[in-house]
């Protein structure tokens, strides 16, 4: 398909057009852009009506092979919004799902595979391309959203009202991304879970399973078991799930066998050290931890920390998620070397200056928010404290970093933790909220948020979520109310 200069196509979709005017949808087939192409154009049903189905390939480089998905509501199926939803792990296939639910709630919506085709555990697409792991880390998202919004404007006669990026875990990392990189493309985004410390946390695994690997250390689905209903006994009061991790102070040397213990009762010395290293984190030079653990109380929980850090068994402990990914990510991002191995690797300050590089491209650390507050942009940001991936106190270094560097964020940043959620979904505490709504509400009717209701995947249990560092507090009479914490001293 011949292609040409993309300004001159929106300037065309951009043109006076009769209200409420749409062109048909396989007529985008011939829209052109530059380095893009549109690879087909269908209509799809939806549960309440149909959308214009948009598949589009972007290569603003050689080396480049960044495949789209835009679907645009038709008729008055579109609410006049756009969001583009993030990908997850090391992506390599279009989110449709996402796409779909999103355009289904009447949002113009559009994801990307990020730039290459894998399983989202895999990297070996990145060796020996450089643009690639561009593509990946920041180039894939902005095209996303050129193209998403060309088609909008080709397709409506004009642009979305508003425009929102709604992603979790690599799609958090994601979203960070663009409020830092690329802080006028959208007014809205929300941050769920977010890898946006992409390079810290790969050497905080790396570090994990080396002390898992030990001999007579490794932790099986009985201890885990034991460690959850230990952490729950000493900081939950008798409920399922911890309400307030930053008051808990649970050691695991509890559990440490002593003489006579039963089996199945205790853990090992070596079994100790490595649930105090997925409690710690890596430890720096002076012994305090280059980056934050993970919290207790749902060790043992599916979903938990044999999905991501432990495997079901001994016998498939590397193919648990944290493993499998981070020992890619050092292979493919960092080392460019396919035998490296990280349960080998010195995870010392020589880590963190290789990694430095990769770290450039991948990581979304900047808390300097200033472009994207100047723009209206509102950011929320969400975590489950008992997440078994992303460390939840990742996201509170990262409120703390945006406000040391830009004083009160509250007009534009809200920070919910989620207690008893695990990653971005799950757990023994109720976590579903429907951010993107609270996001709209907040941009087209200025009602910035305050506490939410998170509710329950089954049943109707719900719990009070407070802005950070606000915490839910009971008040006596069977209900919760948002309240500052306490200031020591």
């Amino acid at each position: 398909m011949k292609r040409f200069i993309l300004a001159a196509a929106m300037a065309l979709a951009a043109a006076p057009v009769a209200a409420n005017a749409e062109t048909d949808c396989t007529d985008l087939a011939a829209l052109k852009m530059s380095h893009a192409e549109v690879t087909s154009a269908r209509l799809e049903t939806l549960a309440n009506g149909s959308a214009c189905r948009v598949s589009v390939t972007s290569r603003p480089t050689p080396t480049s092979d960044i495949r789209i998905e835009v679907w645009i509501p038709v008729g008055a199926a579109w609410n006049g919004k756009f969001v583009q939803v993030g990908n997850g792990g090391l992506a390599g296939a279009i989110p449709v799902a996402q796409i779909r639910l999103r355009a289904e709630a009447g949002y113009a919506a559009a994801g990307t595979d990020d730039g290459h085709v894998g399983n989202g555990r895999t990297a070996v697409w990145a060796l020996g391309y450089p643009e690639k792991i561009r593509d990946f880390g920041t180039r894939s998202l902005k095209e996303t959203a050129d193209a998403a919004k060309a088609l909008i404007r080709a397709q409506k006669g004009d642009g979305p009202s508003q425009s929102y990026f709604a992603g979790c875990s690599a799609g958090g990392r994601e979203a960070l991304m663009m409020a830092q990189r690329y802080p006028t493309v959208f007014d809205g985004i929300v941050a769920g879970a977010p890898a946006n410390y992409n390079t810290l946390i790969t050497g905080e695994r790396a570090y994990m399973q080396q002390m898992l690997a030990r001999p007579g250390a490794y932790l099986a689905k009985g201890d885990l078991q034991l460690l959850q209903d230990a952490a729950l006994k000493t900081c939950a009061a008798g409920g399922a799930f911890i309400r307030d991790q930053k008051a808990c102070r649970f050691d695991p040397g509890v559990l440490q066998c002593k003489a006579g213990a039963a089996p199945g009762s205790c853990l090992t010395a070596p079994q100790v050290a490595a649930a105090r290293a997925l409690y710690t984190g890596r430890p720096g030079p002076n012994g305090r931890s280059l980056f934050p653990g993970y919290t207790p109380g749902a060790e043992a929980m599916p979903g938990g920390y044999q999905a991501w850090n432990t495997g079901a068994s001994m016998t498939t402990f590397a193919d648990s998620a944290g493993h499998t990914i981070s020992s890619q990510f050092m292979k493919y991002f960092i080392y460019g070397d396919p035998a490296f191995d990280f349960l080998k690797a010195d995870m010392g300050p020589r880590y963190d200056r290789d990694s430095r590089k990769a770290a450039a491209e991948l990581d979304a650390v900047n808390p300097d928010l200033r472009p994207f507050k100047a723009h209206g942009g509102k950011l929320i940001q969400y975590h489950g404290w008992n997440d078994p991936a992303i460390p939840p106190l990742g996201s509170i270094r990262y409120h703390g970093e945006m406000r040391g560097r830009m004083g009160d964020t509250s007009d534009f940043y809200r920070l919910y933790m989620v207690p008893g959620m695990l990653h971005c979904a799950g757990g023994a505490g109720p976590g579903r909220v429907d951010y993107l709504d609270v996001l709209d509400r907040w941009v087209t009717k200025r009602e910035a948020p305050q506490s939410l209701i998170a509710r329950a995947d089954a049943g109707d249990e719900t719990q009070l979520l407070c802005p950070y560092p606000g915490v839910a507090r009971g008040n006596g009479k069977g209900g919760w109310a948002c309240a500052a914490p306490k200031p020591k001293g």
